[in-house]
Formats: C-alpha cells, sequence, structure tokens
C-alpha cells in the first residue's frame, strides 16, 4: 500500500494514510462527530506525538491506557472525544494483534470477496456496517483492493461515480460534493424527522 490519498488535506497526514495500513484504520474509526479532515489527520497527530515514523499496533496495545488518553487530548486534541476515541484505537489495536499479528493490511489481504472482507471489516473493534461499507468502498476505489464482488458488498458507497463518503475523496473539489452530498442527507432526515 502506498499510494497519494487526499484524506486529511495535508500533505503528511496523507502521505501517512496512503502508507500505512493502519493509520487508515484509524483515520476511518476516528471518522464521526468531527470533520473528516479532522479525523483522518488523527493519525499523523498520534505519530508525530509518540516520536515514530509509523503506528504500530502491537506498540499501541501495550500502551498505559491514561497515557494513551492524554496523548489524544493534548492541545489540540485529536478527536471531540479523547479519551473515549483513545479507547477505541487500543481495542481495535488489541483485536488486530489478537487476529492479524498486529499487520492491519492481512484483514483484507487474500480476501476472496467483497462479503468475506465486510465481515472482517465489521468485526473490527468501533466499525459497524455503515463504516465497515465506506472503508471497504476506499480499499476498493483508492487503494486497489477489489476481491469480487466489493461494489455490491461496499452498498451504496461502492456505486462509481458517487460523492457519498471519504472512498470518494481524491481532492478538494470531491471534498466539497462529499460534503454537499452529507448536508443533503442530514437535510433530509430532518426534514423527515419534523414531518412525523
Amino acid at each position: 500500500m502506498d499510494v497519494t490519498l487526499h484524506l486529511a488535506q495535508q500533505p503528511e497526514a496523507d502521505e501517512l494514510l496512503g502508507r500505512s495500513p493502519l493509520a487508515a484504520l484509524v483515520g476511518m474509526l476516528l471518522d464521526q462527530q468531527i470533520p473528516m479532515e479532522w479525523a483522518f489527520a488523527g493519525p499523523y497527530t498520534i505519530v508525530q506525538r509518540m516520536g515514530v515514523d509509523d503506528l504500530d499496533a502491537h506498540e499501541i496495545a501495550a500502551q498505559d491506557p491514561e497515557a494513551f488518553a492524554g496523548l489524544l487530548s493534548a492541545k489540540p486534541a485529536v478527536h471531540r472525544y479523547p479519551g473515549s476515541m483513545a479507547k477505541r484505537i487500543q481495542q481495535l489495536c488489541q483485536y488486530l494483534v489478537e487476529h492479524y499479528d498486529g499487520d492491519a493490511s492481512a484483514v483484507w489481504d487474500g480476501v476472496d470477496s467483497g462479503r468475506e472482507l465486510l465481515g472482517r471489516l465489521t468485526d473490527l473493534p468501533g466499525f459497524g456496517k455503515q463504516k465497515a461499507q465506506i472503508f471497504l468502498a476506499l480499499l476498493g476505489k483508492q487503494l486497489g483492493v477489489q476481491p469480487e464482488g466489493w461494489r455490491e458488498a461496499a452498498g451504496p458507497y461502492g456505486e462509481a461515480g458517487s460523492h457519498r463518503s471519504v472512498a470518494d475523496i481524491t481532492g478538494p473539489d470531491s471534498l466539497a460534493k462529499v460534503r454537499a452530498h452529507k448536508q443533503e442527507m442530514k437535510a433530509a432526515a430532518k426534514a423527515a424527522k419534523a414531518a412525523k
């Protein structure tokens, strides 16, 4: 995995996401209740604060939980909820250590089908079906991981030419389109709720 992603909209953070499977997974985990760019810049911030070149699942899993939460809480915080997200990142890394010897790319390497990959992603701590489908679409659309049936397994996020999620962000223009789509979805949900 060594591609250029444009999810954080910061060259160093995007470079890390493109070469580090664990950084990409952690960015996806952080992508809730904060702007996408903030979430995907998170792994780079963690790497800088740990004084390392890359995230290591073994190292993060073994961190003292309070110290790791402190690392994420230092200003500027990695997430709006740094304490709970520190715990989730450690749970993700512990799972990767137990099931994949700490190798995040082993989650998708050698899978035979999109359905199998979706199952592996939804098994990850902190990954519900929607988050797993979005990450599956990111793997397929931008990282070349395309097992048979991957688009179908990714649901609407796998559609070609859509601008629904981070899977479709390749630069500032597509980021604006994804953001517009999300706002339309929120407005529609709000209108539907008001109509009840």
